[in-house]
């Protein structure tokens, strides 16, 4: 059991990641390729898929580098997810190749030990990355980004899509009902009574934020327990696993004219698209439109049926938010930024 001790101070600097974390998606999928069938049920697609892209070459051997200091269970060094990859891919490997020798070889030496019940071998370019060798590290930072543009990018879109369904869902829940309310929500993975977050975790520890926040990192291939990084020195994080039947709302800058967007749906289903540029209710959307939720709720269904409008239960109500391509048909834009031609 991991025990997260607040202060007062602690829960004024409560927050929520702003975007998918490129390391941590990585290594988290990493980890989901080396469980088969103990994986994410919802992953099973991509991981058979993610097997048919890695094949035999250089992927399968990037694969098998990063294996080596991603077991299935248990701990895994901190310095493979630093803060910095919240800028980004490159940003967050510059970090990973600028680690200090002293906390690469402290963390390598945490790992095998870990790994020493299943007398797990200690390889050879391991003992290498714990004295810093500089060839080395480029070829960690090389695998780290193969098997992201290979097997992690191609699903990135979806991946947002969900990291941005819960995003939504908790930016309501700490509306109505403040940070209390936004640790409450993570049950049933998490047991929050005040002033400390009960986390199930391998192994027994207490960590005290000490006026330092916790941020919460939403992501698409954590399996079923949070993480927390091991070194309590580092900045508090827990990553935990997003419900993969949430799907984004999406910002409110529309590029589509409404016109057009009429023209296509009728107007009162563009009118509901385009009020769905932030998650909604039925109630909230049929005040949004002034109409009544009964006839809300027909277009909603109406557009989920075109795969443009997801719903998803919380707490009483039922919150609906667009899926990438209802974002698409609102913004005229694909995912990726590109736009629509």
């Amino acid at each position: 059991m991991l025990r997260v001790h607040f202060t007062a101070e602690d829960l004024a600097h409560v927050t929520v990641a702003t975007a998918l974390d490129p390391l941590w998606e990585t290594m988290l999928g990493v980890q989901q390729l080396s469980q088969g069938a103990r994986g994410t049920p919802a992953l099973k697609g991509w991981r058979r898929q993610a097997r048919g892209v890695i094949g035999h070459g250089e992927r399968a051997g990037a694969v098998r580098m990063l294996s080596t200091l991603l077991p299935a269970h248990g701990y895994f060094p901190d310095f493979l997810t630093p803060a910095a990859a919240e800028a980004g891919l490159s940003a967050g490997l510059d970090a990973v190749r600028a680690t200090p020798r002293h906390r690469l070889r402290g963390e390598l030496e945490q790992l095998v030990g870990a790994a020493r019940p299943q007398r797990r071998p200690v390889s050879a370019w391991m003992q290498d990355l714990a004295r810093a060798d500089r060839g080395r590290m480029a070829d960690l930072a090389e695998a780290i980004r193969t098997v992201h543009d290979s097997v992690i990018a191609p699903d990135w879109s979806e991946a947002e899509a969900q990291v941005e369904g819960d995003r939504a869902r908790q930016a309501r829940i700490l509306r109505d009902s403040g940070t209390d309310g936004l640790l409450g929500s993570l049950s049933p993975l998490v047991r929050w009574e005040p002033p400390v977050l009960h986390v199930a975790y391998p192994v027994d520890r207490d960590l005290l934020l000490a006026g330092r926040g916790l941020r919460l990192i939403p992501s698409y291939f954590c399996r079923r327990s949070p993480i927390a990084l091991a070194d309590a020195g580092l900045r508090p994080v827990l990553v935990y696993p997003v419900d993969h039947s949430v799907h984004r709302a999406v910002p409110a800058s529309c590029e589509t004219s409404p016109q057009a967007l009429g023209q296509l749906l009728g107007r009162t289903r563009a009118r509901t698209l385009t009020a769905l540029h932030e998650a909604a209710t039925t109630g909230e959307l049929a005040r949004r439109l002034r109409i009544s939720p009964a006839s809300a709720s027909q277009h909603v269904h109406a557009l989920a049926a075109a795969n443009l409008v997801r719903s998803h239960r919380t707490g009483n109500h039922v919150l609906h938010t667009l899926t990438p391509l209802g974002a698409a048909v609102l913004t005229g834009r694909l995912p990726g930024n590109r736009a629509v031609t």
